[in-house]
Order: C-alpha cells, then sequence, then structure tokens
C-alpha cells in the first residue's frame, strides 16, 4: 500500500483553471428535462463524458442550486442534444439563463423520451435515465443510463474552445 503524503498543496487560482480548460475544445450538448409541472428545463454543457459500455453510460455535470438540476432529480431522466455546427446561437441562448429560452427555438417532446429534443440543432440526441449523482464542489456530476439515441446524419459537432465556437471539420463558405 502505497502511503499518502502529508504535504498541503494550495489550490490554483480559479482564473489559472478557466485559462488551462479554455485550451481543451470539448463538444458542446445541451441538456434537457422537464420539471413536475412538465415545463421543459434545459442549459448548455460541455462537461459530457462516455463512462462505460455496459451498461451504456455518460455523465454530464450541472450547476448546483439550478432549475435543470432540479428536474433532472426530480424526473430521473434527461435528453442530452449534441449540438451541430450551426447552432452556436443555441448553445449561446441555454448558456444565457433566458428564461423564455425554449420559447425562442424549435424543439418537441417525443413520447418515452427523457426531455426536450432540439432536432433542428442537433447531430444526435441522447435519452437517458439517471442511476446515480455525485456532488462536487458547485456542480452535481450526474450519470445516465441511455436508453435510446436520435441520429440527425450530414451534421458535423459544435466545438468549443479557446474560448471560440468552430464546428468540426471547418465549414467551408
Amino acid at each position: 500500500m502505497t502511503e499518502l503524503s502529508t504535504q498541503t498543496f494550495s489550490l490554483t487560482p480559479v482564473a489559472d483553471f478557466r485559462s488551462l480548460m479554455a485550451q481543451f475544445p470539448t463538444g458542446v450538448a445541451v441538456v434537457t428535462t422537464t420539471d413536475d409541472l412538465g415545463r421543459p428545463r434545459g442549459m448548455t454543457v460541455s462537461s459530457v463524458c462516455s463512462v462505460t459500455l455496459t451498461p451504456p453510460t455518460l455523465l454530464i455535470c450541472l450547476r448546483q442550486g439550478g432549475p435543470t438540476l432540479e428536474a433532472v432529480r426530480e424526473r430521473g431522466t434527461f435528453a442530452l442534444n449534441l449540438l451541430h455546427g450551426r447552432a452556436q446561437r443555441v448553445a449561446e441562448l441555454f448558456a444565457s439563463g433566458d428564461p423564455d429560452r425554449f420559447d425562442r427555438i424549435e424543439w418537441d417532446l417525443p413520447e418515452s423520451s427523457a426531455g426536450p429534443h432540439l432536432s433542428h440543432d442537433t447531430h444526435a440526441v441522447a435519452d437517458c435515465r439517471v442511476s446515480r449523482t455525485e456532488s462536487v464542489g458547485d456542480h452535481v456530476v450526474v450519470f445516465g443510463e441511455t436508453f435510446a439515441i436520435a441520429e440527425h446524419h450530414g451534421h458535423v459537432p459544435l466545438l468549443y474552445g479557446l474560448r471560440q465556437f468552430r464546428s468540426w471539420p471547418p465549414h467551408s463558405s
């Protein structure tokens, strides 16, 4: 067994950590669900990761105290909408906190879905059932077992890095 070090470390300043993570490009998604009154809830996320193939599980990170996290916990399901390369406006809208965001875009709620699908702005949507949550600092890691996937072929992913949106591969002008 390895002995743990008794050395203490001071944490990295928030600005330095943000700068580090800005240098790591990632895909952009919108997590959606409905609350206990059936109202749509959602927010932009870039913290998405596959966890395991059996069962097919992914994780997302949601801000503590937000209405989307509260609704995900209440309902126990969420849809992960992977945005396509021309959906920067949607990513910004769902990151803004605008309370009328669902009134400003097209969306649908297919029967048996885990949350609203933003089909016009996605290249894929995964419907997930919450299997576990873990609080970490000011966020909650939500593990979701995927029970349905809808792919919209012909689109490329939207990426975010170096504080800029891009698509991969880049669209030609």
